[in-house]
C-alpha cells in the first residue's frame, strides 16, 4: 500500500450499521497494512482551526527570551515551551530543528490526577492563546474517543473498551515550529524517523509535503491529508495492546527543498496517552500460535517513562 487511505467519521457517527461497518472495516483495514489513516469529519470547525493557527504563529513570533520564561525546568517538557533543538528522535544524537509548545489534559472529578499532572501554562502575552487550545484539545479529544471506539470494536473488544483509560488520560496538544533553515544542517532534519510513543496520534497540518510514512517495504512514502482531513497514526502503545496488529509505522519530517528553505512550517500533533495505570498487556484475542506473544506486560505510565528517557526530554 503506498498511499494513505481516507476515511470519513461521519460514517462511524451515522445510525446507519452499514456505514457505521464500513468505517471500522476500513480503519482497520489501514492501520493493519499501513498504520496512517486521513479522516474527515472531525470536530475541529475551520474557524477554530483558523484561531489555532494564528495564536501559535502570535506565540513563535514572539522574542526568543519571552518565550524562554515558558521553559519549564524539571517537568521533562510535559507543559509549555520546548526550545530550538532540544528534542531528538530514539538513537538519535542530533536535535531535530524545530520548537514546539505542550498543552496538557484539562483534569475533571481527579484530585489524584490533578496531582500528577503538570499545570497548564498561561501565555500573559497572548490573552487568546490558552483558550483556543483548550478547545482545540477537547475537540481532538473528542474526535480520538471515537477513533478508538471503532479500533476496540475492530479488536473484538467492547466498543467503549478505552473510554475509561481515555478519561482524563495524559494526552498532550503540540503546536510546532519549524523555523526556516538558515544553513546546510549537519545530519538533523526537522523531525528525525521515529514511532509515536501514545495510543493513537492526531495530526492536523498535514497538508503540505514533509511528512513522510515508511511502508512495509522500507519505502517512504508520503503523506499529504486533504485540507478538512487530520492524518492519524497508530503509536507503540496501541501497537503493543494489540500485539503488532495494529502498525505502529516509523515517519519523519524531511527537510523542504532548498528553495523553500525560506519557509516555516507549523503542524499540530495531539498524542491520545491514557492514564498512567492502563495495562498495555497484549490482549488474548490478539495472541494465537501464528501471532505469539511479542511484548512483556507493562503499564502506559512505566513505557512512557523509559520512552521520555531514551528521546532525552528526561534527564537520569
Amino acid at each position: 500500500m503506498s498511499v494513505v487511505p481516507s476515511v470519513d467519521l461521519r460514517d462511524f457517527l451515522s445510525d446507519d450499521p452499514a456505514r457505521k461497518q464500513k468505517f471500522v472495516k476500513e480503519i482497520g483495514a489501514a492501520f493493519e497494512n499501513i498504520g496512517f489513516v486521513a479522516l474527515s469529519g472531525h470536530f475541529l470547525s475551520d474557524t477554530l482551526v483558523e484561531d489555532l493557527y494564528s495564536e501559535i504563529k502570535k506565540f513563535f513570533n514572539l522574542p526568543q527570551e519571552i518565550k524562554d520564561k515558558y521553559e519549564i525546568e524539571g517537568i521533562g517538557g510535559q507543559r509549555g515551551y520546548t526550545s530550538f533543538g532540544k528534542e531528538h528522535a530514539k538513537g538519535r544524537k542530533e536535535g531535530d530543528l524545530k520548537e514546539f509548545w505542550h498543552f496538557g489534559q484539562y483534569v475533571e472529578d481527579s484530585p489524584k490526577l490533578k496531582e500528577e499532572y503538570p499545570d497548564n501554562v498561561t501565555v500573559d502575552e497572548l490573552p487568546k492563546f490558552n483558550e483556543v487550545g483548550k478547545e482545540t484539545y477537547k475537540m481532538l479529544e473528542k474526535t480520538a474517543k471515537y477513533v478508538l471506539r471503532a479500533l476496540a470494536i475492530h479488536l473484538d473488544l467492547n466498543e467503549v473498551y478505552f473510554d475509561e483509560y481515555i478519561k482524563n488520560g495524559n494526552s498532550i496538544l503540540r503546536p510546532i515550529h519549524y523555523p526556516p533553515i538558515t544553513s546546510e544542517p549537519k545530519n538533523a532534519v526537522r523531525a528525525a524517523a521515529h514511532g509515536d510513543i501514545n495510543l493513537i496520534t492526531l495530526l492536523m497540518g498535514a497538508h503540505g509535503k514533509g511528512l513522510q510514512v515508511q511502508n512495509h517495504k522500507g519505502e517512504w512514502v508520503d503523506a499529504i491529508a486533504k485540507s478538512d482531513e487530520l492524518m492519524i497514526n497508530v503509536g507503540d502503545m496501541l501497537s503493543r495492546l494489540s500485539n503488532n496488529k495494529l502498525k505502529s509505522t516509523i515517519h519523519q519530517v524531511v527537510n523542504p527543498p532548498r528553495e523553500l528553505w525560506g519557509t516555516s512550517r507549523y503542524s499540530v500533533p495531539f498524542f491520545m496517552h491514557p492514564i498512567s495505570e492502563m495495562p498495555l498487556n497484549c490482549l488474548e484475542n490478539c495472541i494465537d500460535k501464528e501471532h505469539p506473544k511479542l511484548y512483556e506486560d507493562i503499564t502506559a505510565g512505566e513505557f512512557l517513562h523509559e520512552r521520555l528517557i531514551e528521546l532525552g526530554l528526561i534527564k537520569m
